[in-house]
């Protein structure tokens, strides 16, 4: 898969996901694509705008890989992931995150 301007952008980038636990991002952040229904599946990975900047411990959560947070649920980690979305974009474009 070749690597897009934004996923190499995200090496050095806070953490803007954000869940308990989270490493703050720095040298292990990476783009964390968000699933949405039409535009991902098996073999198909979301446009690049439809990631967020996040450091290890917060990608394994959304990806599963990790335990979901005690107090939070599977919606409240989607939540959590949409607005790291949000505050990417608002990062890419100049805005403060």
């Amino acid at each position: 898969m070749r690597s897009t301007r934004t996923r190499r952008m995200a090496k050095g980038q806070p953490c803007l996901i954000r869940l308990p636990h989270c490493t703050g991002g720095g040298d292990d952040t990476v783009l964390c694509h968000y699933r949405l229904s039409g535009y991902s599946g098996t073999g198909l990975k979301p446009p690049d705008c439809m990631g967020a900047f996040g450091c290890m411990s917060c990608h394994s959560v959304v990806d599963g890989r990790s335990p979901i947070p005690e107090g939070y649920t599977r919606e409240t980690v989607r939540l959590a992931h949409a607005e790291g979305c949000l505050r990417t974009q608002a990062l890419i474009q100049g805005e403060v995150a």
